[in-house]
């Protein structure tokens, strides 16, 4: 499951690829908060990097095989479709990402279609399995019909859409809902025993010192674990939430533990990131990544993925919400710490 290609790759940097006789598109605009000097455009046998001024700003003409294509400053990326004969205007502030992305010019309402296609993505947690798989059935069926109606309405409302964009939005929309529902009965079962108030899977892992930390040494507080990786782009959009999550219930009874499932061959990655990055709270890297046993115990097939536990190590969520939604400081407060 976890191999199966995320929504919004099956928008495919390929999909909808034909010739054009156009000669090719004009791209300029202005990324705010970008870690690097430059960006990247991806496509097919196509990469071409484009480097930004102080400010941010760029412009630049690409020879493309029309289609979607990739744009990453290396700790995000974005999706756009470009067609030779496009010339667009865009406006990006890494820091907001997906939210603060705006395309004008020619070519614009197909990517501004996309750009709130992938908000609503991420609003839904449509990448997230575990999130729908634990439902019960009836919620599900009711979630799914949700799903598609508002998926519908996303693509009808959209004016200027390129035809065969329109026609490949409909076709992945439909493989969506039926990725779903098909897989429900299977995946539902592996969330059997982790509901609220299971015993939760345990794991013992070292920290960055050497030092092996184990859920059993944390009983008596609640546990927020994120199980994350030093290669997720969203994974690390929330390391910014979580310092403040950690700042804000400092001194309260509860831990925050990241999880890395690195590979150990990559440990060296994962300990540079702790120290570039200053991450906060108990930092463990699992012993065998994806398959590692409390990984596996949880059905983990997609992260960053969030679980609370509570003082007798009983689940309280297992999939909990992640720091920058607001809901989880509201769900922290309720409980006593």
């Amino acid at each position: 499951m976890k191999k199966i290609v995320m929504i919004i790759a099956a928008l495919s940097l390929f999909a909808c690829q034909k010739k054009s006789d156009n000669p090719y598109v004009t791209l300029q605009g202005t990324i705010k908060n970008s870690k690097l000097d430059s960006i990247s455009i991806l496509g097919k046998k196509f990469k071409k990097v484009i480097y930004l001024n102080e400010d941010g700003s760029f412009k630049d003409t690409l020879k493309v095989v029309d289609g979607f294509h990739g744009l990453t400053d290396g700790s995000q990326q974005a999706f756009m479709y470009l067609k030779n004969g496009y010339d667009m205007v865009l406006e990006m502030d890494m820091n907001e990402f997906p939210k603060a992305v705006n395309f004008e010019g020619e070519g614009a309402a197909t990517n501004n279609y996309m750009t709130k296609k992938l908000i609503f993505i991420q609003n839904e947690k449509l990448t997230d399995y575990a999130h729908f798989f634990q439902m019960e059935k009836e919620e599900f069926d009711a979630k799914m019909e949700e799903v598609k109606m508002n998926l519908d309405h996303l693509l009808t409302e959209a004016t200027g859409v390129e035809p065969s964009v329109y026609k490949t939005e409909l076709e992945m929309n439909e493989k969506l809902i039926i990725f779903f529902q098909s897989n429900y009965e299977k995946e539902h079962q592996n969330y059997v025993g982790l509901n609220e108030g299971d015993p939760s899977p345990t794991f013992t892992y070292e920290d960055q010192f050497g030092k092996k930390v184990s859920l059993s040494d944390l009983k008596g507080k609640y546990v927020y674990i994120d199980v994350w990786a030093t290669w997720c782009g969203p994974c690390k959009q929330e390391i910014p939430y979580l310092k403040e999550m950690d700042e804000a219930f400092k001194g309260k009874n509860i831990a925050f533990v990241s999880v890395s499932i690195d590979k150990m061959e990559h440990k060296d990655k994962w300990l540079k990131m702790i120290e570039e990055e200053d991450l906060r709270g108990i930092q463990l890297l699992a012993d065998n990544d994806w398959n590692s046993e409390f990984v596996s115990a949880y059905n983990i097939q997609g992260i960053p993925r969030f679980i609370l536990i509570d003082q007798e190590g009983n689940i309280v969520n297992s999939n909990a919400p992640r720091p920058s939604d607001p809901s989880l400081q509201d769900m922290l407060n309720t409980l006593e710490l």
